[in-house]
C-alpha cells in the first residue's frame, strides 16, 4: 500500500511565500495547499482534511494566533508550525494546548528551509492525525 503524501496548508498574505513554501515543500513530498487569510483557511479547513498548517502571525482580518486557535477547535489533530516576520513574535500561553512550543516557531526571512522541513517531519512522525484521510 502507498502511503498518501502529507497535507500542509500555508496562510500567508504574500504570494511569493505561499508559493516559494509550497515548491520546497512540494519538492519535499508533501501535498501543499496555500490561503492568503485565516478566513480562507479556516473554510478550507471544513472542505478537506490537512495533516498540519505553516501560519503566518501578520495576516489580513483575523492574525495567526486566532486561526491556530479557531482551527485547533475545527480539528484537533492539526499540527502548526509558525513562520512569521514579526521579530518580537511570543507563543501565547492559550496556544500551549495546541500543542505549540517555541521550536514550533521561525522567523522570515529564512535563508535554509532545512531546519523548518525537519521540525514539519518530527511533528507529522508525532502522528497526531493517525492513519485516516479524507
Amino acid at each position: 500500500m502507498m502511503e498518501s503524501k502529507k497535507r500542509i496548508l500555508v496562510v500567508d498574505d504574500e504570494e511569493s511565500i505561499r508559493r516559494n513554501l509550497r515548491i520546497y515543500l512540494e519538492d519535499e513530498g508533501f501535498e501543499v495547499s496555500g490561503a492568503e487569510s485565516g478566513e480562507r483557511a479556516l473554510e478550507m479547513l471544513t472542505e478537506k482534511t490537512f495533516d498540519a498548517a505553516i501560519v503566518d502571525m501578520r495576516l489580513p482580518g483575523m492574525d495567526g494566533n486566532s486561526f491556530i486557535e479557531r482551527a485547533h477547535e475545527l480539528d484537533p489533530q492539526l499540527g502548526f508550525l509558525v513562520f512569521t516576520g514579526s521579530v518580537g513574535y511570543q507563543l501565547p500561553k492559550q496556544l500551549a494546548g495546541t500543542g505549540m512550543g517555541e521550536s514550533r516557531v521561525f522567523m522570515k526571512p529564512q535563508s535554509d528551509l532545512t531546519p523548518l522541513v525537519k521540525e514539519l517531519t518530527g511533528l507529522l512522525e508525532e502522528g497526531k492525525r493517525g492513519g485516516e484521510k479524507t
